[in-house]
């Protein structure tokens, strides 16, 4: 009897020690399978991070050359150290700028008037004489601020022929290889003319 007991007993305990052992096995691989999606997400983080940093640049280069980025041979200049402002060089890289945007703007003044010339016609529709009127009318008044611009241009290759070219009008201080770089025919450094365009809006206002 006692023998039977004893067996009985071990056949009990036996299956409690499987069980256990089962119960163990598949924690282990939860808990691995849950740590390998969080590494990719990481990476992944990374990875995209780098592309935003070279997209913020591309506008920022854009604005520094403001109107003359349509030149592919236009390059920024770069001063050396110690370098006076508006020695020769720097008056020979605007002079070039100033030049270079003026012949721009008087071929697209002779293109437009050529073109108006080959295009005008006298369509029998009126819808068609109007659309062609407007066009026109459209390129005329590009055309009239492209020549008052080329008079400005003018008047600035006189300034730095005269040596007062780079410098404010307002208070006399540099205004800066860059903004004119920007803007080759600004007469006002960047404080003067924020001041001059709030009093406009408060004129108008």
């Amino acid at each position: 009897m006692a023998s039977r007991k004893n067996a009985s007993t071990k056949a009990k305990k036996a299956p409690a020690k499987k069980k256990v052992a089962a119960k163990k096995a598949p924690a282990k691989k939860k808990v691995a399978a849950k740590k390998a999606p969080a590494k990719k997400k990481v990476a992944a983080k990374k990875v995209a991070a780098r592309p935003s940093a070279s997209a913020k640049a591309k506008p920022k280069l854009a604005r520094a050359v403001g109107e003359l980025q349509k030149f592919d041979d236009f390059k920024p200049y770069k001063p050396g150290r110690g370098e006076s402002y508006m020695n020769e060089e720097q008056l020979e890289h605007f002079r070039g700028i100033l030049l270079n945007w003026r012949g721009e703007l008087v071929d697209e003044v002779t293109r437009t008037v050529s073109h108006m010339k080959d295009e005008a016609a006298n369509f029998p529709d009126p819808a068609d004489r109007a659309t062609q009127e407007e066009e026109f009318s459209l390129e005329l008044r590009t055309r009239d601020r492209e020549r008052k611009l080329i008079k400005k241009i003018d008047s600035t290759l006189d300034r730095l022929q005269n040596d007062d070219y780079g410098y404010c009008d307002a208070c006399g201080i540099e205004i800066g290889i860059q903004r004119l770089e920007a803007r080759p025919t600004a007469t006002l450094c960047i404080d003067c003319k924020t001041l001059a365009e709030i009093k406009e809006r408060q004129e108008l206002g």
